[in-house]
């Protein structure tokens, strides 16, 4: 059975900043596109970052320059490094875990992930 249980969300000042990780179970790690997607309330979810096995990361243009992505294969774990945090930033954030070949160009694309835990909320303050 496929798992992935996120951790590390809260509440926080704007500029502030907080570690997500997701700890996954269940599929073999290494075969698997990672990423971070968020909802804020009334929204559509929106892509937030991507890291390969290889470790290859890529992000959504908001969050550029601010939050960082990495993978620890040994403890098939994802992490999410969010800093200068804004309100804008508030949402519930979303790991998912994508079959390589089934995500391919289309990382930020939901649809192309079959794995999703059960998510995090993130809530920054003004």
């Amino acid at each position: 059975q496929v798992q992935l249980q996120e951790s590390g969300g809260g509440l926080v000042q704007a500029g502030g900043s907080l570690r997500l990780s997701c700890a996954v179970s269940g599929l073999t790690f290494s075969n698997y596109v990672m990423s971070w997607f968020r909802q804020a309330p009334g929204k559509e979810r929106e892509f937030v970052a991507v890291v390969t096995a290889g470790g290859t990361s890529n992000f959504a243009d908001s969050v550029k320059g601010r939050f960082t992505i990495s993978r620890d294969h040994a403890k098939r774990t994802v992490y999410l490094q969010m800093n200068t945090l804004k309100p804008e930033d508030t949402a519930v954030y979303y790991c998912a875990a994508g079959y390589v070949g089934d995500v391919g160009s289309g990382y930020d694309t939901g649809s192309r992930y079959n794995n999703w835990g059960q998510g995090t909320q993130v809530t920054v303050s003004s």
